[in-house]
């Protein structure tokens, strides 16, 4: 594989594509939407790291979601890994979700 300069956004905006696929099965509202995701990282070698939160600490998928977003996001061919990291600093609230998910949850 020859090195190219990588173009991150690009590669960002395939990510938080794949992102919308993955729902919370609780609700009816991709992760991306809810605000489950706090930040993407990607590096020069196509190494993904991305920071996000459950609704809750005990939340029944806490072992599962973070597994699929690995999943679903080192299936992009242009990533080489990719690690889920699980903070709860800042604590998620309805407050991040965005105006889309707000109003398909009947918010607005």
């Amino acid at each position: 594989m020859s090195k190219t300069t990588i173009d991150t956004n690009a590669l960002g905006e395939k990510i938080v594509n794949v992102l919308k696929t993955i729902y919370d099965p609780e609700i009816p509202v991709d992760i991306y939407e809810l605000g489950l995701i706090y930040d993407v990282f990607v590096n020069e070698d196509y190494e993904v790291k991305i920071l996000m939160t459950l609704t809750t600490p005990n939340c029944p998928v806490a072992e599962t979601l973070p597994l699929e977003v690995e999943e679903k996001v080192k299936s992009l061919n242009e990533v080489k890994t990719a690690e889920v990291e699980i903070t709860f600093d800042p604590p998620w609230t309805q407050e991040l979700m965005s105006e889309e998910a707000k109003l398909e949850l009947g918010m607005l």
